[in-house]
């Protein structure tokens, strides 16, 4: 399987293509025992997050009985030095653990650096921004009643087992807009008829659920821990959206449009007409590319980045000196300005094919770019040091 990514070799039992074609955004989708998942997460990993990272909310959400119980009960002060009262309470959290009470790890592609990176390369290869929880059940209970989510899930069993019953929509393609709370009696009454998928997940299996598909989940006879993979898709509807603030920023240097209603109107009346005319016409005109793209560099943060090790990189820079492209940047050239993540700067032309070619990726010498613009890069936080 040269060249095939995370979601090809560890998330689906079917080609890319054809999860593509027939699946993305369409269908539920179960695999069996795809992969071992223990160097991404574990019970071991729960345990140190929860104990000894010192932790705050909202990184953590307690649920039992399809309620979310509120962050004052699991958590503290962190004592002397510390001047923080909403740290993780690992005895709270035991007691409520042990009395039936599901733990959610929340945001594990920020706290935990395996997920961070098995979810980065995961983002990249989906064109979508991926976020990643945890859902730690005791024997026998569930957290949530039937829901659906509003962005798609890849849900990867970890340890133990947890019986999953799927239902097809209630409303297709949900909006981040359209939450499921939005339509309660209708999921209540469609989990009430046979499901789409009825079964129960073992470590190494993977379900994929796009938005919207109802779904209820309940460990079994040990405890159950499982990752789930939110794809948080890009739609049409945003880049509507998009393609709307374009032009009516544009439409703001139309004098026409600045222009006051007419004294004592009563309502839009013959108005609207000539401004859905121009609003038309401004939106056949509007570019939504670069707000596109830096919505998208909005949704994510670039590889982490560490401070002494980046200043030894700048002190000892040299000819022979070795460096990359920060992972996760969303690097884009345009014309002589590069805009990332992390900012933006401009070129001057001599410099642009160093620039694209560390766009192309791979690791470059110092000498082979200049030492002058990769000092500016490591600077920017744009380049990072490589081992060799």
């Amino acid at each position: 399987m040269k060249g095939a990514g995370v979601l090809e070799t560890r998330l689906i039992d079917i080609g890319r293509e054809k999860f593509a074609s027939d699946v993305w955004g369409r269908t539920a989708l179960l695999a069996r025992g795809v992969s071992d998942f223990s160097d991404v997460f574990s019970a071991n990993a729960v345990d140190e997050l929860i104990s000894r990272r010192g932790l705050r909310t909202p990184f953590l959400r307690v649920a039992k009985g399809g309620s979310t119980l509120p962050e004052s009960s699991f958590t503290s002060p962190a004592g002397v030095g510390a001047t923080i009262s909403d740290q993780l309470d690992d005895t709270e959290l035991w007691r409520k653990f042990a009395d039936g009470a599901t733990l959610v790890l929340q945001a594990l592609h920020r706290t935990w650096e395996p997920v961070s990176s098995f979810s980065a390369q995961l983002s990249t290869e989906l064109g979508h921004p991926v976020q990643a929880n945890a859902y730690i059940t005791p024997p026998q209970n569930r957290g949530f009643d039937d829901h659906y989510d509003i962005h798609d899930v890849f849900v990867l069993q970890i340890e133990g087992t947890k019986r999953w019953i799927i239902h097809e929509p209630v409303h297709v393609d949900p909006l981040r807009s359209q939450p499921w709370t939005d339509r309660r009696s209708a999921v209540a009454e469609a989990a009430e008829g046979t499901p789409y998928i009825d079964t129960v997940l073992e470590p190494g299996d993977v379900l994929y659920l796009p938005r919207g598909w109802l779904h209820a989940a309940q460990a079994q006879g040990k405890v159950s821990i499982h990752l789930t993979l939110g794809v948080h898709s890009w739609t049409r509807h945003a880049l509507a959206e998009h393609l709307v603030q374009a032009a009516l920023a544009a439409m703001g240097d139309d004098p026409e449009m600045r222009r006051s209603l007419p004294l004592g109107v009563d309502g839009p009346n013959g108005e609207i007409d000539a401004v859905r005319e121009r609003l038309a016409a401004a939106v056949l005109k509007a570019d939504a590319t670069a707000l596109f793209h830096r919505t998208r560099r909005g949704q994510g943060r670039p590889a982490p980045l560490g401070p002494v090790a980046q200043l030894a990189a700048v002190e000892n820079l040299g000819a022979d000196s070795w460096v990359r492209l920060r992972d996760a940047l969303e690097a884009r050239l345009e014309g002589s300005r590069l805009t990332t993540r992390v900012g933006w700067l401009d070129f001057p032309e001599a410099n642009l094919p160093s620039v694209r070619r560390l766009l192309d990726g791979g690791d470059h010498v110092a000498a082979d770019l200049g030492l002058e613009l990769v000092e500016r890069l490591l600077r920017a936080g744009v380049l990072v040091p490589v081992d060799r």
